[in-house]
């Protein structure tokens, strides 16, 4: 078989994407590339259509008209499921962490080690291993956070996302897509989870990065993509663009 990292295609490629909620069209003709390695800015105004195109790409609506391209093969995504089965992971706003629950417990939900011998007739969690594998995660990603038994309400927001992401990341996805990461947490915060973003990168995953902090999206993305009332509006290299010139794609001028 034919290496697909060759760059015959992009690892993600989103052709003619429709959606309709009822009367609303949410998606007109919307087409979105996302090659290997590299960290998109997708980017537009409150209604734009950017939390569908990725809630489309992620399973958890399904595309009207349109087809989707992965690694160069055409894919059925009807689920987060099948999202995350080809290697996609998204890391929403809300975080979706269980507060009451340690650093470990929270990268390992719904996957927890079991014990072997009688732990596992009786799906004992083995604790321990959890908590090794955490924290070998955590330092992969060079996060300190002090123990991985800390409770996750205990933790700063920063540190909150640094556990989602971690979460992740142990998953080993091709791509991973993160909505508002720098939201609600300090200036010190953001630059952390920034330079973590460039990380990722240079360890080959792919990101598509969801921000209304646009120079925080020129900080670290490659290509900058811009939806205005459902369209695609704007595809550009940063270096080929400008913080105004995307300003002015967002509302219209």
């Amino acid at each position: 078989m034919e290496d697909k990292k060759n760059k015959k295609y992009p690892l993600i490629r989103m052709e003619n994407i429709h959606k309709r909620f009822g009367g609303v069209v949410a998606l007109r003709g919307v087409n979105f590339d996302l090659d290997y390695s590299e960290i998109v800015g997708l980017v537009g105004d409150n209604g734009a259509g950017k939390s569908t195109l990725i809630k489309i790409l992620s399973g958890a609506h399904p595309p009207t008209e349109g087809t989707i391209y992965f690694e160069g093969e055409k894919v059925e995504i009807n689920s987060p499921k099948d999202a995350k089965q080809i290697g996609i992971e998204t890391v929403y706003q809300d975080l979706a962490l269980a507060e009451n629950l340690d650093v470990a417990s929270n990268i390992f939900l719904g996957r927890e080690f079991i014990r072997g011998g009688l732990g596992k007739f009786l799906r004992m969690i083995d604790k321990k291993k959890m908590w090794q594998e955490a924290e070998k995660v955590m330092r992969s990603l060079e996060i300190q956070i002090g123990s991985v038994k800390t409770l996750v309400q205990n933790l700063s927001g920063g540190q909150r996302q640094a556990v989602a992401i971690g979460k992740t990341v142990y998953l080993k996805p091709k791509v991973i897509i993160m909505d508002e990461p720098t939201a609600n947490i300090s200036v010190k915060e953001r630059n952390k989870v920034l330079e973590l973003i460039q990380k990722l990168k240079k360890e080959g995953i792919s990101l598509i990065f969801i921000s209304h902090n646009l120079h925080e999206v020129f900080s670290v993305v490659d290509r900058v993509v811009v939806l205005n009332r459902g369209e695609k509006v704007g595809d550009e290299k940063v270096e080929n663009t400008s913080i105004d010139e995307v300003v002015k794609l967002m509302i219209g001028r």
